[in-house]
């Protein structure tokens, strides 16, 4: 079974532990770990396969654009605990988060490769993308590695990107506007598997149950870029089998109860307490925009038609691809 790999926060002081020394190391931010990242991880395994040794990866945390432009918050495809996961999904057993700060951001390029890299962790080989910085105002750059690497004795790969159907390289900031545009059969062709988000059951007002349809409430982080409207899912929570669902992501203008966003999820033919759980909402498809109705009746009305339509998906849905199926067997 695959499992979350092993992730350690790399401060200046933290200990390097030997699980995470002589790896080759996939770099990047990895928000998303879309097929283009995969790509990156792909060779990294092979290259550790050919050095005798395992792949890991090395990320920054927090992500590097919410430190240097904190006035546009950045939303996060996958948070840390949920990238974790997917890159359990998809082999790699070793995580180094690396602090992004300004110390950091203001580190010159050489003195990050021979201190942290071939220094603290003592890496076999590196994997980036070929257009790939570092280092204080982006100064390094893959020759610049390249040269240190055959100095200090680590291997480096380069990888050109990796380019989607229409020519377009796979991006997270691509996957952000397919979101905020609620085209999730896009989010999920460039992710190379269903878009999920996890949080715990919270408490709302009480007005699904009320109309037949009651819901578990999820709030989602505020830089969300989720569009507002109704969703085809499956949802999932410790010790349950994942289940058929339809969910709302809105203000719910029809009673006009809460500017703030909330994500609510009705699960299909379940009927149990499930506040405080943390449950896992996997997107399969758009249903429509959120809107206002002039009367229960005709909310309940069009909730029936979203629901048979959730429920129609759901069916031929089928279990996803295999990066999928290695996350719901996850513990």
């Amino acid at each position: 079974m695959h499992q979350p790999p092993l992730r350690i926060a790399a401060s200046d002081d933290a200990d390097i532990p030997a699980s995470h020394r002589g790896l080759v190391l996939a770099v990047g931010n990895f928000d998303g770990v879309h097929r283009g990242h995969q790509a990156l991880i792909a060779v990294a395994e092979a290259e550790a396969s050919s050095l005798g040794t395992r792949a890991g990866v090395l990320s920054f945390e927090p992500h590097p654009r919410t430190v240097l432009r904190p006035e546009a918050p950045t939303f996060r495809l996958a948070p840390p605990g949920t990238r974790s996961r997917i890159l359990g999904a998809v082999g790699i057993d070793a995580i180094v988060e690396l602090r992004f700060d300004a110390a950091l951001a203001a580190l010159a390029p050489e003195a990050f490769v021979r201190d942290f890299l071939a220094g603290r962790l003592g890496v076999a080989g590196i994997v980036v993308g070929e257009d790939f910085r570092f280092g204080h105002k982006r100064s390094g750059d893959v020759a610049l590695l390249r040269r240190l690497g055959d100095e200090l004795g680590f291997t480096v790969r380069a990888l050109p990107a990796v380019l989607r159907e229409d020519g377009e390289p796979f991006s997270s900031g691509r996957i952000r506007n397919a979101l905020a545009a609620g085209d999730i059969a896009a989010v999920n062709a460039m992710l190379g598997y269903r878009w999920r988000t996890t949080g715990p059951v919270i408490h709302g007002d009480k007005r699904g149950r009320e109309l037949g349809y009651p819901t578990a409430n999820i709030r989602l982080e505020t830089a969300s870029a989720l569009r507002h409207g109704i969703y085809a899912v499956m949802a999932a929570w410790p010790g349950q089998p994942t289940r058929s669902a339809v969910a709302s992501f809105g203000v719910r203008p029809t009673f006009l109860m809460d500017a703030a966003p909330l994500l609510e999820v009705h699960v299909f033919d379940f009927d149990g307490d499930l506040y405080g759980k943390e449950m896992t909402v996997t997107f399969l498809a758009w249903l429509r925009p959120e809107e206002r109705f002039e009367g229960i009746e005709s909310l309940v009305a069009q909730i029936d038609r979203d629901a048979a339509a959730a429920r129609a998906i759901n069916a031929a849905a089928g279990p996803g691809s295999a990066i999928d199926r290695a996350l719901d067997r996850m513990p």
